[in-house]
């Protein structure tokens, strides 16, 4: 079974707490395997979820806002 790895930008977090309460939203998530973040205190921190199924950006949006952060532009 293949997965999909799908990256965004958050901005807002500072602290572990902060990567444990986004990794816990988007686990939630239906398909959702594994959320890899790569903390940047204060500046735009890197979130990789490896889920069974592609994401969609609202999703990823919605589970990121619940737990107070926010999505940012990705420009790759």
């Amino acid at each position: 079974m293949s997965t999909t790895s799908t990256t965004v930008s958050v901005s807002g977090m500072t602290c572990g707490h902060c990567v444990s309460s986004v990794s816990e939203e988007l686990e939630s998530l239906a398909g959702v395997e594994t959320v890899d973040v790569e903390l940047n205190a204060g500046g735009i921190s890197t979130v990789t979820i490896i889920s069974a199924e592609e994401l969609s950006p609202s999703e990823i949006g919605e589970a990121v806002a619940e737990a107070g952060y926010l999505v940012v532009a990705n420009d790759a």
